[in-house]
């Protein structure tokens, strides 16, 4: 199975690892120091997770997940280009101003995270997901009451093909992810963030997706 790097061992990067994990693959979970705590209960780890720090996990990992916070995502990630070069780098994060704990303002406006790491790592193939739900949705999705769509964008027609396959490991049928376009359609996903802090003011982290209706 694939060899996948997360960078960020908060609760995004830790559950995503647990799932992936699950469904065979090995996992380097990325700290950002030795002593960074995870989401994961130390006996509660797969045997198919190790940790690291985050070079090592972008360097030895075939596809690398960044799970960091977005708004300082482009400057950690610009320092480990030459460990992404090659590589699929699967971004889950989104770049926002902090607000009180909330997503505030976006970071890049009229561009995206997304974009803004394509052109600063033009050897590595960029693919924005997942960023459009609470994160226990995203290993989750059935836990919803209605069908969710997790949004793909991205250059590379392969590497958007090698994510899907990823999405389907972490249970999303077919019919419910929707490929975009290439890398630019991460500006609409991303902007999607900013209805997020009323939805969470109003009714909590109750689990939902940002996601069309047919």
């Amino acid at each position: 199975m694939t060899s996948i790097g997360i960078l960020g061992a908060g609760r995004v990067g830790s559950n995503l690892a647990g799932k992936l994990a699950a469904a065979g693959h090995h996992v380097i979970l990325g700290r950002r120091s030795p002593g960074e705590r995870t989401a994961v209960p130390t006996g509660d780890v797969d045997p198919r997770i190790s940790f690291s720090d985050q070079r090592a996990a972008a360097r030895t990992a075939d596809i690398v997940i960044n799970a960091t916070p977005g708004d300082s995502a482009l400057e950690r990630l610009t320092g480990l280009r030459a460990e992404l070069a090659g590589k699929i780098l699967v971004d889950v994060s989104n770049a926002t101003r902090d607000a009180g704990g909330l997503p505030g303002d976006l970071c890049y406006p009229g561009s995206s995270l997304a974009e803004q790491l394509q052109a600063t790592l033009p050897d590595t193939r960029v693919v924005k997901t997942l960023n459009t739900m609470l994160f226990m949705v995203m290993t989750a999705p059935d836990i919803l009451a209605t069908p969710p769509t997790v949004y793909v964008s991205g250059d590379d027609a392969h590497a958007k093909r090698t994510v899907t396959g990823l999405l389907g490991d972490l249970g999303w049928q077919p019919a419910w992810i929707e490929d975009l376009g290439d890398v630019t359609t991460a500006r609409a996903t991303e902007a999607m963030i900013l209805v997020v802090p009323h939805i969470l003011r109003r009714h909590g982290f109750e689990p939902f997706a940002v996601s069309l209706a047919r």
